[in-house]
């Protein structure tokens, strides 16, 4: 009876001195995996850039329609993210190989154009969808039966475009472009007019990515 007793104390013992670590177990937990949301990837149409751009210009809306001009030149511009939008800014210059635009009495012909546009826009992946405003200036000189202001005339540019990453720094885009000028004086021998002129432009290009 006594070594039962014994046993039996001696087993409360064991248990009474393993309570505490059994519960000091039970108590610790593994801290919780902390999330990291993943870094934001930047878009690949941000920074600087420079390209070269050609395509035909037309006093018609209609691609298919009217007298085109084949035109090219150059352009520079920068280009940041903002809460997923890309904007940016882009200064183009143009020869516009004599663009024919009437006026009363005949035509007048533009010659050169720069353009200072802004540019905003959505990438979706390696595609940039894009709209396009801003001033352009534009040469005009004599046409067809007129004579013109010969010289530089203000107006104003609207246009939408796509660009597409062709690798890291390279990217090709097809931009259109319709460009009001106001006020251009002619004189048909005759009479003085004041007219306001349009053409439309549809251009394609590339950028190298600084």
């Amino acid at each position: 009876m006594t070594k039962t007793v014994n046993s039996f104390a001696l087993v409360l013992m064991a248990a009474f001195a393993t309570t505490p670590a059994l519960a000091a177990d039970l108590a610790y937990s593994e801290p919780a995996p902390s999330y990291e949301a993943p870094a934001a990837t930047p878009s690949g149409f941000t920074g600087a850039y420079a390209g070269i751009h050609a395509g035909v210009s037309s006093d018609s809306g209609n691609p298919f329609d009217g007298d085109k001009e084949f035109m090219g030149g150059i352009q520079g511009g920068y280009n940041t993210e903002m809460g997923g939008a890309i904007v940016g800014g882009e200064l183009e210059y143009s020869h516009l190989g004599d663009t024919k635009v009437g006026v009363p009495g005949g035509d007048l012909s533009e010659r050169h154009r720069l353009a200072l546009k802004a540019k905003a826009g959505m990438a979706l992946g390696d595609t940039l969808l894009y709209g396009t405003a801003g001033m352009a200036m534009t040469s005009l000189r004599d046409g067809k039966n007129v004579d013109g202001p010969d010289g530089w005339k203000p107006g104003y540019l609207l246009g939408l475009g796509v660009e597409q990453n062709l690798n890291a720094n390279l990217s090709a885009k097809v931009e259109y472009n319709y460009v009001h000028t106001n006020d251009v004086r002619s004189f048909d021998g005759v009479s003085t007019s004041q007219t306001d002129v349009s053409d439309h432009v549809i251009k394609g290009g590339v950028n190298y990515k600084f």
